[in-house]
């Protein structure tokens, strides 16, 4: 059994954002002890994680509420389910092709301030050297 704050440090997830996403309804299975502290289980564990991906492509909550309520039905609703993954990686491979083209900028921004101050140089590219 873990704490919120177990399941935080393991999930790297602040405490803040379980706790939310508990309120959220996200871990229909998480049971409470005798003082009302949330218990989650190895298997809750699962539901923390895909919760976690689908905020992390931005996923809104009600849409992970959809996902969850389907998972709860079964196996009636797997191709629903199967939709809004395949949706969601879709969105998650635009958001990499995004994140490459910057990491392409920025390395190119990098390597051309490395040689600027390696040879001393001015910044002919800085809009401001231009006023």
């Amino acid at each position: 059994m873990y704490t919120v704050k177990e399941v935080a440090k393991k999930m790297e997830v602040c405490e803040h954002t379980i706790r939310f996403w508990a309120k959220s309804g996200f871990f229909p299975f998480v049971k409470r002890n005798s003082n009302n502290i949330r218990q989650f289980e190895e298997s809750d564990l699962e539901w923390v994680r895909i919760v976690k991906c689908l905020r992390g492509v931005g996923i809104d909550n009600k849409s992970i509420k959809k996902y969850i309520e389907l998972c709860i039905k079964g196996d009636s609703t797997i191709k629903e389910r199967y939709d809004i993954i395949k949706k969601t990686r879709e969105k998650a491979q635009k958001q990499m092709k995004e994140l490459k083209k910057q990491f392409e900028l920025l390395d190119f921004k990098e390597n051309y301030y490395n040689e600027l101050i390696k040879n001393n140089s001015k910044d002919t590219w800085n809009p401001m050297n231009k006023i």
